[in-house]
C-alpha cells in the first residue's frame, strides 16, 4: 500500500440495539465510501468487488434481495465483520462496532490492486443519539 493510502481510522463506531419487537439495529457509524475515478458503471464495480471478495480472506453473502449489492463480509484474516454496499457510483464501507481498520485497509488494497481506477475515499460519521 502506499504512503498516500487512507489509513481507515475509525471516529466512530456504531452502538448495537436491540428493540422490543426483537433483531438489532445500529445507532451512529462510520462509512468509508471509495468513489472510482474515472467513473465505473455500479455493475462493474459489483464485479469488482465480488472478485476481491471470492479471494481466500474472505467469506461474504449477499442475501437481502435489496436494489443495491450488499455484503456482509467476514475478513478471515482479522477476524472481523463489515458491510460493503455498492450505491451511487460508489463501493461504502459499512463499519460494524467490532471491524478493524485493518480489514477495512486490506480490502481497499485489494480494489485497488484489481481495479483500474483510481480512489477517492471519504469518511462520514453520524453519532449515536
Amino acid at each position: 500500500m502506499s504512503d498516500d493510502a487512507p489509513t481507515f481510522d475509525i471516529p466512530c463506531r456504531p452502538e448495537r440495539v436491540y428493540p422490543r419487537g426483537g433483531g438489532v439495529e445500529y445507532e451512529g457509524g462510520t462509512v468509508f465510501r471509495l468513489s472510482p475515478d474515472p467513473e465505473v458503471p455500479e455493475r462493474e464495480l459489483a464485479t469488482l468487488v465480488e472478485s476481491v471478495l471470492d479471494g481466500d480472506r474472505y467469506t461474504y453473502g449477499d442475501w437481502f434481495e435489496l436494489p443495491a449489492p450488499v455484503y456482509l463480509v467476514h475478513d478471515e484474516r482479522h477476524s472481523t465483520a463489515f458491510r460493503v454496499v455498492i450505491r451511487s457510483g460508489s463501493v461504502e464501507f459499512h463499519v460494524l462496532p467490532e471491524t478493524s481498520a485493518e480489514a477495512l485497509r486490506g480490502m481497499y488494497s485489494r480494489l485497488s490492486e484489481a481495479g483500474e481506477c483510481g480512489w477517492r475515499v471519504d469518511c462520514e460519521t453520524t453519532r449515536p443519539e
